[in-house]
């Protein structure tokens, strides 16, 4: 059992928490503990050498995850069978593709191939002091932000003496009261002076220490955030035995959010409202400045409640002046519920922002909010218009892709607000801080692109799960939802169909016009028997007669060209199945695919369908033809071959007979038949969707030896869930609600702010200053990407280029959105130097700018003088 202690403020008992200050403390009652970290790799192995110690090598494309000391199991090695032994080895010298483990190989069997590298979870005791032994000798202090090397031993010195004036005089210090914070600064000192091994030299902050004592008794609404982050965090791994818990004392403080000018007792003093504990660590000015803020929060799921929480309990816009604007397109499912804490079972299929904003109204009655069901986005600029942007102090993302956090991104350096941006990702969190003119903004710095599976890895030669999901969605849309649109697309109006089809080649349109003909055709279904008939010969095509073809073309004995073995790392040789009415999640594929597809036909699901023992009956009865092999198949090996057969001289045939056949099959149908498509929806666990999709996932990787996995973990890969938790969603809204301050305050230097990236699970707490905007200079001027340019008038293309040579820059092309206004390549352009460039825009780009904006933006391409080519802003010109 773990007792989490706030030390000095006695957390447990009164619930007090210090105005920026945040000290946590870890005891066992048994002095050890048991955890164990869970996160676990897997590697494919190339080779392994005859050596000691021996040396394992993965394949090219498979990049390592291992790290000094960690513990691997070997299975499916073939030669050196004596690693399969299930004994955990260590590796030392890991690198990005190869690892050594501490064992020596030289008397085991030569190598031949296979072989998976996983990681095994590791249990460590850790011992723990008790809590007086710990206050006396605290250890090393986790470090959280990377400028304030020298905080935590002064912090621990003043929560003890915290907890000695509480002793001594039963309350805690009195706001903005010198007498109290002096015998802060006494006691602190007393304690220091008793340490040996911890003690700081020289003379201790007492600026730091009278702010400590001054805001010791007020509750903070992002502290209280951060902290129950963290905390909640460790009590699940004091549950769970999961994750390396914090050892034993961790200190955060946020000295620097407070205002840059002395606060007196006028500013202090509280107002008998319900936020007079931040009035009496910020003052009654920068209270006033949150409620009158106006503030726009985009996205209101799980980073979206907490921020709207948050801000409600802060009382930033509970003004009549301020205003909150909340917007998201998005309605609540069931699977929101767990992570977005204001939405309940009733608000399912209700607008997210709305219901969030009537939570937050709940929470605090004089918030001022509007809620949007708006994506931000250029469709919508009509919504959020310059009027509406220019209005705004300050945007708060609570976005789940890049995309969009990159467009408004794109949005705020343009009207030169401060973006406020956070993500969570389990219980990894970051924060970053773009503010104007002081730091980079969020495109500055991009993550490289996730890296895909080859398609030829997933249609035939997966290694991994998550190349079985992939095939797996890919096949329940392709069946379920582009087929039936095709078929449905066809019967509307097939010449309009075959000639747009045509359009983009004919081997393409052969291959949409036998798709159509096999599912009104062979694959018609009338009654739900022919859908268990479909869903069986479906079973039998996917897990045994493609992997029969494969390993006809391609044989287990197989050799490149080169002579090496065809079937070598990463690729696994499959092994076909077949078909067992014994076996259950055979028959829970038939019946989620006969099910589905009944659904897409229109034909109604029988109650006896999901009796198991009626439809083996009904599966029993289906007649499965003989399966032979076909020589000159050919199979895509390598991405980058192409080895695929192209577009056929005989496809415009094939294509009319294909139409000849399909005008007779359309006249078989029931007058108006449509085909029903099925979108995959992840969170019904009643649709069979994710039945299916985990049933062919499993099926598949039974072909290849893989291990499979169950429904949950096939619906986290399969619908690309991002993991949210309430702990590191808590911490990082908080982090961002405590940069808010700075924010809304106005006056903070950039080294007064902080970027956060943050693992609970470690645990990690990493703080620092954001990077400042690249400058670029040019004949005395510089400006930065947050910089614009603005001329006043209705100006020709002539005089833009003059006012440019003004400042000593060659202008040779000018554009507007992705229209060319002028360049210098191109004669005929010089007839519009001349002309108003608010006209030429209207001609070449065909738009009108709306009556809403007063100006319009090009970019302009310039040279120095000497001819090299330069970045300058964008220019605005006010037209109107």
């Amino acid at each position: 059992m773990i007792i989490v202690a706030a030390t000095g403020l006695q957390f447990s008992l009164s619930k007090q928490k210090s105005v920026v200050f945040l000290v946590v403390s870890f005891v066992t009652l048994g002095l050890s503990s048991l955890f164990m970290i869970s996160m676990v790799n897997t590697g494919i192995i190339a080779s392994i050498s005859n050596d000691n110690p021996a040396t394992v090598y993965s394949v090219d494309d498979e990049r390592l995850d291992f790290r000094d000391g960690d513990l691997v199991v070997f299975s499916e090695v073939q030669g050196m069978t004596e690693l399969n032994d299930g004994k955990p080895r260590r590796i030392i010298r890991s690198r990005p593709y190869s690892f050594c483990i501490e064992e020596d190989t030289s008397n085991f069997g030569i190598y031949t191939k296979g072989g998976i590298a996983t990681q095994v979870k590791e249990q460590s005791i850790l011992e723990y002091k008790s809590l007086r032994d710990s206050i006396r000798e605290p250890g090393n202090f986790p470090l959280s932000d990377c400028l304030k090397f020298d905080r935590p031993p002064l912090l621990h010195f003043a929560f003890l003496a915290l907890d000695k004036f509480r002793k001594e005089f039963g309350r805690f210090p009195a706001v903005g009261c010198g007498q109290d914070a002096q015998r802060i600064v006494e006691f602190t000192a007393s304690f220091n002076e008793a340490t040996i091994d911890y003690r700081i030299e020289g003379k201790l902050d007492e600026k730091l220490l009278r702010l400590f004592a001054s805001g010791s008794r007020a509750v903070l609404n992002p502290m209280a955030a951060i902290f129950g982050g963290i905390v909640g965090q460790e009590v699940v791994k004091a549950c769970s035995g999961k994750f390396h818990p914090l050892y034993q004392f961790f200190y955060f403080e946020s000295i620097e959010c407070l205002p840059t000018h002395q606060l007196g007792p006028k500013d202090l003093k509280p107002l008998n409202s319900r936020y007079d504990a931040q009035i009496s660590v910020f003052g009654s000015k920068l209270q006033k400045k949150l409620r009158d803020a106006n503030v726009f929060v985009v996205g209101s799921g799980a980073l979206g409640c907490e921020f709207l929480k948050n801000l409600a309990l802060m009382g930033v816009s509970c003004s009549r002046k301020g205003k909150l604007t909340i917007t998201d397109d998005d309605v609540i499912e069931k699977s929101n519920l767990s992570c977005q804490f204001l939405f309940r079972d009733w608000n399912i299929g209700h607008a997210k922002s709305t219901v969030a904003a009537t939570a937050a109204s709940a929470i605090n009655s004089c918030l001022h909010i509007d809620a949007l069901q708006n994506r931000a986005c250029p469709e919508t600029e009509h919504v959020f218009h310059d009027a509406f942007w220019e209005g705004l102090d300050v945007v708060l993302n609570a976005l789940d892709n890049v995309d969009a956090r990159m467009y408004m991104d794109m949005r705020c350096l343009y009207f030169q607000k401060p973006l406020l941006e956070s993500g969570t990702l389990g219980t990894k969190c970051n924060t970053q801080m773009v503010i104007p003119h002081l730091t980079e903004n969020y495109g500055a710095s991009r993550d490289p692109p996730e890296k895909q599976a080859p398609m030829c890895t997933v249609h035939s030669f997966p290694h991994n799960i998550d190349h079985c999901l992939t095939w797996a969605c890919s096949e329940f849309e392709g069946l379920l939802d582009k087929t039936p649109n095709e078929v449905n697309s066809f019967l509307s109006n097939p010449t309009q169909y075959v000639a747009a089809t045509k359009k983009a080649g004919d081997a393409q349109a052969r291959e949409l016009l036998e798709r159509i003909r096999e599912c009104l055709e062979e694959e018609y279904c009338e009654r739900f028997e022919d859908c268990i008939t479909w869903a069986r010969l479906k079973f039998e095509d996917y897990f045994s007669n493609r992997v029969k073809q494969l390993t006809f073309t391609f044989p287990e004995d197989a050799a490149t060209s080169s002579g090496a073995p065809f079937w070598s790392a990463p690729k696994r040789f499959p092994r076909p199945l077949e078909f067992s009415a014994t076996d259950v999640s055979h028959v829970q594929f038939i019946m989620a695919a006969s099910i589905l597809r009944a659904v897409s036909s229109g034909i109604d699901t029988p109650d006896w369908a999901k009796s198991t023992s009626n439809l083996i009956d009904a599966i029993s009865k289906v007649y499965i033809p003989e399966f032979k092999p076909k020589s000159g198949v050919k199979i895509q090996t390598n991405e980058k071959d192409n080895n695929i057969p192209s577009a056929s001289v005989d496809d415009a045939a094939v294509i009319e007979d294909l139409l000849t056949k399909l005008e007779a099959c359309a006249k078989k149908l029931p007058p108006g038949f449509r085909m029903k498509p099925i979108h995959f929806e992840k969170d019904d666990d009643t649709n069979f969707h994710m039945d299916l999709i985990a049933g062919l996932a499993n099926m598949r990787a039974r072909n290849y030896g893989i291990q499979e996995v169950d429904k949950l973990k096939a619906k986290l890969i399969a619908g690309r869930i991002i993991p949210a938790i309430a702990t590191s969603t808590a911490m990082a809204t908080g982090l961002v609600c405590i940069e808010l301050y700075k924010v809304l305050a106005g006056g903070h230097p950039v080294d007064d702010y902080r970027s956060t990236f943050a693992n609970l699970a470690i645990p990690m707490l990493t703080r620092s200053e954001p990077l400042p905007p690249t400058v670029i200079k040019h004949q005395g001027m510089r400006w930065t990407v947050w910089d614009r340019w603005s001329i006043k008038g209705d100006i020709t293309v002539a005089e833009l280029l003059k006012w440019l040579s003004d400042k000593g820059l060659s202008a040779y092309s000018v554009s507007y959105g992705t229209s060319l206004l002028y360049n210098t390549m191109f004669p005929r352009h010089k007839d519009r130097l001349g002309r108003k460039i608010a006209d030429v825009a209207r001609e070449v780009a065909k738009v009108d700018v709306p009556e809403y904006r007063k100006h319009l933006d090009v970019v302009v391409a310039c040279e120095d003088d000497k001819g090299n080519d330069i970045d300058i802003p964008l220019i605005s010109i006010y037209f109107r």
